[in-house]
């Protein structure tokens, strides 16, 4: 077994400390956000953060690193208009949303520039990803400032949701099933991995073990 103590972490390189942190913590779904400011320009940015927090209402965060030279578009966008989009990645086009997280100017469409169609639905003001099996507007909320590294939580309330269900891969609970879904994971900085069923459970009682439905 490997150990690192405290020490020992701190004294890694930056790239050593960040693949390590990054992916002790397993896979994490990998989301496109997507926003536009007042002026109609878009932005699009990867992100390995989003996590839900409640279902009444329905709430999804995200955390938000500190801003590189002052510029945080995705954050800067989403202050401005108040919305915003969370996309799931497809495992096939996952090069194309790994290189949404490249420095592009202010001025610079992701969209374009990495191979991915804006999408606008009836009922939500803003823009989508086209080919994202999953995709979710959302309303800016609020945002909890964490002191200890200067990251941001970004806490939006759920306002639409769009599913590609072609597959069948929403259940009669409504349970996405992801495998079906083709959706991508990240672990680390850059690799990414594909979901696969393994195990389903009906609801967990004391004196009675849980059996697998799949297997």
């Amino acid at each position: 077994m490997k150990i690192w103590n405290e020490s020992e972490i701190n004294q890694l390189g930056q790239t050593q400390r960040l693949h390590l942190i990054n992916s002790i913590t397993g896979i994490k779904p990998a989301n496109l956000i997507a926003t536009q400011n007042s002026l109609g320009q878009c932005n699009l940015g990867i992100f390995s953060s989003v996590v839900h927090l409640g279902s009444q209402p329905a709430l999804l965060g995200f955390v938000l690193r500190p801003s590189i030279n002052g510029n945080r578009h995705t954050y800067e966008n989403i202050k401005s208009t108040g919305i915003y989009s969370i996309n799931a990645v497809d495992q096939n086009w996952v090069d194309k949303a790994h290189y949404s997280s490249a420095r592009f100017d202010r001025d610079v469409c992701e969209f374009d520039e990495v191979g991915l169609q804006r999408q606008q639905h009836e009922g939500f003001a803003g823009i989508f990803v086209k080919e994202s099996p999953v995709q979710i507007g959302l309303e800016f909320l609020e945002e909890i400032p964490i002191e200890a590294n200067q990251t941001r939580l970004i806490i939006g309330k759920v306002k639409f949701i769009a599913i590609n269900n072609q597959k069948n891969a929403i259940d009669d609970v409504n349970q996405l099933d992801l495998e079906k879904l083709n959706i991508a994971g990240i672990s680390g900085l850059n690799r990414y991995y594909s979901f696969r069923s393994i195990a389903e459970y009906e609801q967990a009682k004391v004196g009675r073990f849980p059996k697998n439905r799949i297997s």
